[in-house]
């Protein structure tokens, strides 16, 4: 006994369908991976960099629009102890 033929066409293009949906979604982790690892290699940039900066001017906060800074202060709290 079969199926209908046109049952057995539906059937085939879900199929179809589905695996074209997992592949596109293998590719949209591998890309996401990609994109995972440019962000850490960027925050270890970024960390680099603060330390330089740190070294030279403190510990500073910095206005990424006109690029004047203004010192951290020491929390009070930390001072008490």
């Amino acid at each position: 006994m079969k199926i209908k033929e046109e049952e057995l066409k539906l059937i085939k293009e879900q199929q179809k369908n589905l695996s074209k949906l997992v592949n596109e979604i293998g590719l949209v982790e591998t890309q996401k991976h990609g994109l995972l690892h440019e962000i850490a290699v960027v925050n270890k940039d970024i960390r680099d960099y603060k330390e330089v900066l740190e070294a030279e001017y403190g510990s500073i906060n910095i206005d990424l629009e006109t690029g004047e800074y203004t010192n951290v202060e020491k929390d009070v709290e930390d001072k008490k102890d």
